[in-house]
């Protein structure tokens, strides 16, 4: 698990073709990588990768063709930034909200303005995800958790602010670019409490399971 709170940026060292899939190496100074085993979880731009050999500045990583498939990995080039999160451990506070780093869709940047020190971005996403994407709720977007403003059918905004413009790769970000998001896990497990259908939703039904 992790939190969407970004540790790291790091870089796309090297992209290895292996057979159909990828071995990918990500380099970072900010980490302390010796204080890491193969083995370990981490979250590169919200996907969750298993570190297979680790480096001064850095480790490798297996990125499978369903992961690929699946998420904007396969776009990264050599030199490439990327958000870096190692996965929580017992002890760690939890400054964002829970990330699986299990990717939902890929979304789309479709506008960004400045809104004095921050920007604005609007993003568009999979039809199949709209319904788990509400107002002042949460969203992951390659691997940065982040607060909903407002929500209009598959399109959702975003108030990035001046810190997580600079400790993130988000302030860089160009309209028509491609990220990878990851819903509310809340959401998802309240739909299938409900079997799909939200008519009984309620706040007594919620703090019946916990979730108020």
């Amino acid at each position: 698990m992790f939190t969407g709170i970004i540790k790291a940026k790091g870089s796309i060292g090297a992209m290895e073709k292996r057979g159909g899939d990828v071995r990918l190496r990500v380099t970072a100074t900010e980490l302390p990588w010796a204080d890491y085993a193969v083995g370990d979880s981490l979250s590169v731009n919200g996907v969750c990768l298993t570190a297979v050999h680790l480096h001064d500045d850095g480790f490798d990583t297996d990125v499978s063709v369903e992961t690929l498939d699946v998420t904007t990995l396969g776009q990264l080039e050599s030199g490439d930034a990327v958000n870096l999160e190692p996965a929580l451990r017992v002890g760690d506070a939890l400054g964002g909200h829970l990330v699986s780093g299990h990717v939902d869709g890929i979304g789309k940047l479709l506008s960004r303005s400045d809104d004095a020190r921050s920007i604005r971005m609007t993003f568009e996403a999979p039809d199949e995800l709209a319904r788990y994407i509400a107002r002042k709720g949460s969203i992951c977007v390659d691997g940065v958790s982040l607060t909903i403003n407002e929500v209009s059918g598959n399109t959702f905004g975003l108030n990035i602010i001046p810190h997580t413009a600079e400790v993130t790769t988000m302030g860089s970000y160009e309209v028509g670019r491609a990220v990878n998001l990851e819903v509310d896990l809340l959401a998802r497990y309240i739909e299938r409490m409900l079997g799909n259908d939200a008519s009984g939703l309620s706040m007594d039904f919620l703090k019946e399971h916990g979730y108020a």
